[in-house]
């Protein structure tokens, strides 16, 4: 089911990005690739996709991402703090609209205290500024689960932020409601009324 999602939702977001014209970079650890993958699988992805970074390594974060030591230090290569930077470091080196980034421990091995096998960490961002994160907690369903799962999340998050924000709506109720303060400022009656008041004492 997984790899049949993937192929799906890789249509649809080629489709939506290509309709809105924006171009995608991915930033793969526990994955591999298979994001840039899943995607490069559908024809005619080469106007929307741009490249992928396979960052397996803290080394490779560092020097294709611009990951900084002290947040692989800190936090740890599996973390919020370390997607985050990924997905903005893909954004900024490869110039697109769209980045996402994946880093998680796919298993049978890898487990540290709190961080168990399955735990995978999302970030996706976009050139408008906004970012997303999310924590997945697979379980140890097998390595190949976890990364094909992984995969189909990493598409769900790049159409979230594809159909663009949702809060456009909530300007045009203010702008609507601006424009009826004016017709009640019009009203004449306060300044006939200051007129009439300085005639009394003169007669």
């Amino acid at each position: 089911m997984a790899g049949s999602d993937a192929r799906a939702l890789s249509r649809s977001l080629l489709d939506l990005c290509r309709m809105r014209k924006l171009t995608i970079a991915t930033a793969e650890s526990c994955t591999g690739g298979l994001v840039a993958g899943a995607l490069t699988d559908i024809p005619g992805s080469s106007d929307v996709i741009d490249r992928g970074f396979v960052t397996y390594s803290n080394d490779a974060k560092r020097a294709m991402l611009g990951v900084e030591a002290g947040t692989l230090t800190n936090f740890g290569a599996v973390s919020k703090e370390t997607a985050t930077a990924m997905a903005v470091g893909a954004l900024e080196r490869a110039g697109v609209d769209l980045a996402v980034a994946i880093t998680g421990i796919a298993g049978p091995g890898g487990a540290t205290p709190g961080k168990p096998v399955g735990l995978v960490h999302f970030a996706a961002a976009a050139r408008d500024g906004r970012i997303i994160h999310r924590e997945q907690r697979f379980g140890a369903i097998g390595r190949t689960a976890v990364r094909q799962r992984s995969v189909v999340e990493a598409l769900r998050m790049l159409m979230e932020l594809a159909r663009g924000p949702q809060t456009a709506a909530k300007p045009r109720r203010a702008t609507a409601a601006t424009r009826l303060r004016p017709r009640v400022t019009r009203s004449p009656r306060r300044h006939v009324v200051k007129r009439r008041t300085p005639r009394s004492p003169r007669g």
